[in-house]
């Protein structure tokens, strides 16, 4: 034990070296987010309405410059890939820590996402994603399609499930994606529960308009995150069938996608790695550019 805590110690101050030496933002400390939820909806100034600017942070795979950042990263676009950053449950075996699960896949995944969009659609797309912190004032309602990922791990704050939760009720539009089995589900399930204490999760019917924006999903299959090039498995833990889920608005539209049992996340990173099956990330990016689009028009 005092041999792993060793090492945490010496990751993390690794870590914090890294940042002050190559420009990324440090992760933020989970045990002392700002956690008033009574602002939530409430008027704002010009100030806290104001888009914050792009941000770098360390990722669970990725260091700042393992990712090269696009020359056209300030070009102005109509849409900004954003990621939601939340709290993470503690981790067991690690001393307690929280882990910055809303980093994995990050930045890679995100931006061949955001490169799809932009050869697939006639959407402007910005070639770089933008981390949103339920925390930063109103700069989540900048954007209208948020994604996070690992939310079988995700253990929000009461501010981060309000702010949620205005954001959708407001018109947003959130993807969720990795995560897999019994487990992880319930995990989710008790923080959805407190962004809509009232609404069900419900399948995702093939009629729905969602799977018909742009193509026509009604063959859809399990899509393995990278761990199906080592193990052989299209699933992980007891997570054996693929789960299109989601939670409706009184108008009938959907504000939460729900893709359980599967990796879209995986799918856009490893696009271009020539041992991932091409037809998990064809798609992955068909999924995810019919979610977009709806979240755009609907």
């Amino acid at each position: 034990m005092m041999r792993r805590q060793g090492i945490i110690f010496v990751a993390l101050s690794t870590l914090g070296l890294f940042c002050l030496l190559y420009g990324a933002d440090r992760l933020p400390d989970q045990e002392t987010l700002p956690n008033d939820p009574s602002n939530v909806g409430k008027r704002t100034t010009r100030k806290e309405q104001t888009p914050r600017p792009f941000r770098i942070y360390p990722g669970w795979e990725y260091d700042e410059g393992d990712v090269a950042i696009p020359p056209d990263s300030n070009v102005r676009s109509e849409w900004v890939y954003a990621r939601f950053m939340y709290r993470a449950v503690r981790m067991r075996g690690w001393n307690g820590m929280r882990g910055p699960n809303w980093t994995i896949d990050y930045p890679r995944s995100d931006r061949h996402l955001s490169d799809a969009v932009r050869r697939l659609t006639r959407v402007r797309a910005r070639s770089v994603e933008q981390p949103v912190a339920a925390e930063d004032g109103d700069d989540m309602y900048n954007y209208p399609w948020l994604y996070a990922v690992e939310v079988g791990h995700w253990d929000l704050t009461d501010l981060q499930a309000a702010k949620l939760r205005d954001f959708l009720d407001r018109g947003g539009f959130f993807m969720c994606d990795d995560f897999h089995g019994t487990w992880e589900w319930a995990t989710f399930v008790h923080s959805m529960q407190k962004v809509f204490p009232n609404r069900p999760i419900v399948d995702l019917p093939d009629n729905d308009p969602i799977f018909h924006t742009v193509y026509d999903l009604d063959d859809r299959y399990q899509v393995p995150g990278e761990q199906f090039l080592h193990s052989g498995r299209m699933y992980e833990y007891d997570g054996y069938a693929p789960r299109w889920r989601g939670i409706y608005d009184d108008k009938g539209r959907v504000m939460v996608a729900i893709c359980h049992n599967m990796d879209l996340g995986d799918s856009w990173e490893h696009a271009d790695n020539p041992e991932y099956p091409e037809q998990f990330s064809a798609l992955g990016f068909r999924i995810g550019v019919n979610y977009l689009i709806y979240a755009l028009t609907h």
